[in-house]
């Protein structure tokens, strides 16, 4: 067995409506996926499963989430490894967790979607691309910002935002799953 990290993009299911973690986890190991465990009520999933490519579990669970919330959501996969290599390579581990946030990507980011990005970010704001995924360190209120609205599936590709509490929560998680393969 392999351990995953799962991020949906959203869990607005429609007006007043969420997605209740419970019900994801039930969701999730509906499909086989075994030890599912979440972090906050924000979409992220930490589960086993027989080894096979990222994509084919996204695809999996892209569909086993149409059928039970009767809604598309993108959602994002990494072996735990991944994962492991996306935390430590946080370039911004001095600033608030809060509003530090890193845009993982289904698909890298580019350079070209990067320097356009620096080029509409304010001076206080810091940016890093790292293999792939955007790193933004707001330094503030990121709702004051002109960059979350560039920063959609529409400009970018498939991704989905978690601040660095997140990303660090998930990690602890993946410390304390059973004796499985974590890549």
């Amino acid at each position: 067995m392999t351990v995953y990290v799962a991020l949906l993009h959203s869990i607005v299911l429609g007006a007043g409506r969420r997605v209740v973690m419970s019900d994801l986890r039930a969701m999730a190991e509906g499909l086989g996926f075994r030890g599912a465990r979440t972090l906050v009520s924000t979409g992220n999933l930490v589960f086993e499963a027989a080894s096979e490519p990222v994509r084919a579990i996204e695809a999996r669970l892209e569909e086993g989430f149409r059928r039970h919330f009767e809604k598309h959501v993108d959602i994002i996969v990494r072996s735990a490894s991944g994962w492991k290599r996306l935390t430590g390579q946080n370039p911004f581990p001095e600033g608030n967790g809060s509003v530090t946030v890193v845009r993982v990507m289904r698909q890298p980011l580019t350079a070209t979607h990067f320097e356009k990005l620096e080029k509409i970010a304010p001076p206080e704001l810091r940016l890093a691309l790292v293999d792939g995924d955007l790193w933004i360190d707001f330094g503030g209120k990121p709702s004051e910002t002109k960059l979350l609205s560039h920063l959609t599936a529409k400009k970018l590709g498939v991704g989905t935002l978690r601040n660095a509490n997140t990303v660090n929560g998930l990690n602890a998680m993946l410390a304390v799953m059973p004796d499985a393969k974590r890549d």
